[in-house]
């Protein structure tokens, strides 16, 4: 099972940027998918994107498509979500997950088993 630990949220100013960092351990990240979730105040969790653990698939609901992108380093086994033009909408507790061992070259965002503890991004101005 591997432990996943999610860094780099915090506050930002609409339009502005973060990067969000999801660090595993106790096993090797190459072999998972890993999806981004959130959770905003009063909703409930929604996936907002995921990648194949060879980067050759990727994923993006529509509200952020063109804004965040995903992306991993399977030698550091850290997979990343880079936010940009950040909306007030974009608020909430961001989470990664990871789904598999498999060699899937699509991903979705379901199916998840091992989650990380979740990372506050606030937007506001």
């Amino acid at each position: 099972q591997l432990q996943l630990v999610e860094s780099g949220g915090g506050l930002a100013r609409p339009g502005g940027s973060l990067r969000l960092s999801c660090d595993a351990s106790g096993g090797t990240l190459h072999y998972y998918s890993i999806g981004w979730f959130r959770q905003a105040p009063g909703k409930g969790r929604e996936g907002v994107s995921c990648i194949t653990p060879d980067s050759d698939g990727t994923y993006y609901v529509d509200s952020v498509e063109g804004r965040f992108t995903i992306s991993r380093d399977n030698a550091l086994n850290t997979a990343y979500l880079q936010m940009n033009s950040l909306k007030p909408e974009d608020t909430g507790v961001y989470y990664c997950a990871a789904f598999g061992p498999t060699v899937q070259t699509t991903c979705a965002l379901k199916g998840y088993k091992d989650w990380g503890q979740g990372t506050q991004v606030t937007v506001s101005s």
